[in-house]
């Protein structure tokens, strides 16, 4: 009789879904699914939620002949990664200080593990992607927001309350525009997909210039997002260009911070508006002189995250990956 393959289940909590994943020792994902997250519901609803998608899943191992040896959880924050508890999300309203370990834990009698998605999926990445093999590693998701994580030797570097790694929200401009946060000129406000959305939108209000980004926006200024913008510079658009050539000079002026406060061997990008901006990545390493003290600033790779959409799933598995053998 063959032995059972060991797993571990990723769970991966966003404002309108879950999805899960099983994950083996080498980080392949073997399945994965997803439900509908009740996130304005009541909390038990909520957890149901969870527990509908962990047990569809649980299936699908039964059936394979895997044993699920431990289950990881990435959930929007804050949380507290040390007690398992979510502490107060904005994208996850029907939870405050819900102790999500414990009642996960109590349901299935496995070992389980939580954390920040930027977090787990930067431990997904040291582990088994991108940043393989690298000891200093800084990883953030570029998309509608902007998340990071830190994980030195191995580890995430979490802080003394739980809460580091929040570079999303170093400014760079205390002058600068007003972030959700209510900090202002924070590099999220200045640079995720809404910030490059809106600038295209003052560039084509202000231009009477003829731009490719208005006709997929079918004339629409209002409609304009980043994606579009992307699209239009991937055709060869002079100025989808130069809005992400300005998107460009911002990130290079905070990872030149980012480069001079932890001196990482590697950079990590991940999200939507990361995978648009790839083709500058040469671009960015040539500017981290420019906006540092460490002499050796372009020597540091830049990479792509190898996760991509399943960085979440991949993440929660992360951090259970100790468990697999």
């Amino acid at each position: 009789m063959s032995e059972m393959k060991q797993v571990v289940l990723g769970v991966d909590i966003g404002g309108t879904k879950v999805a899960v994943g099983l994950i083996d020792h080498e980080g392949k994902i073997l399945a994965q699914g997803r439900r509908p997250m009740l996130a304005n519901g009541t909390p038990e609803a909520a957890l149901q939620a969870v527990t509908g998608a962990i047990d569809s899943m649980s299936s699908s191992a039964t059936a394979s002949g895997a044993g699920i040896q431990s289950i990881g959880i990435c959930a929007p924050g804050p949380l507290d990664p040390i007690t398992g508890v979510i502490l107060n999300p904005p994208n996850v309203p029907c939870w405050r200080n819900f102790p999500l370990v414990e009642r996960i834990k109590d349901l299935y009698h496995l070992p389980v593990k939580l954390d920040n998605d930027a977090n787990a999926a930067a431990l997904a990445e040291t582990r088994w992607g991108a940043a393989r093999g690298y000891h200093y590693v800084f990883y953030t998701t570029i998309g509608t927001g902007i998340g990071t994580g830190i994980v030195l030797d191995g580890r995430v570097y979490h802080g003394n309350t739980g809460s580091a790694g929040e570079g999303g929200h170093v400014s760079i401009d205390y002058r600068g525009p007003l972030c959700a946060c209510g900090k202002r000129g924070c590099i999220e406000i200045l640079a995720a997909g809404p910030a490059i959305g809106a600038r295209a939108r003052t560039k084509l209000g202000a231009k009477s210039a003829h731009s490719m980004i208005l006709d997929l926006a079918k004339g629409d200024v209002a409609s304009v997002a980043s994606e579009l913008v992307g699209q239009a510079y991937a055709a060869g658009d002079p100025l989808a260009r130069e809005i992400l050539q300005e998107t460009v000079e911002v990130l290079s002026v905070w990872l030149g911070n980012i480069v001079d406060l932890l001196d990482p061997d590697v950079l990590v990008m991940g999200g939507g508006v990361a995978a648009m901006l790839k083709p500058f990545f040469d671009e960015i390493k040539n500017r981290l002189p420019s906006w540092c003290v460490n002499p050796r600033a372009s020597e540091i790779p830049l990479v792509m995250a190898h996760y991509g959409a399943d960085a979440g799933i991949a993440g929660g598995a992360a951090l259970c990956s100790q468990d697999l053998t």
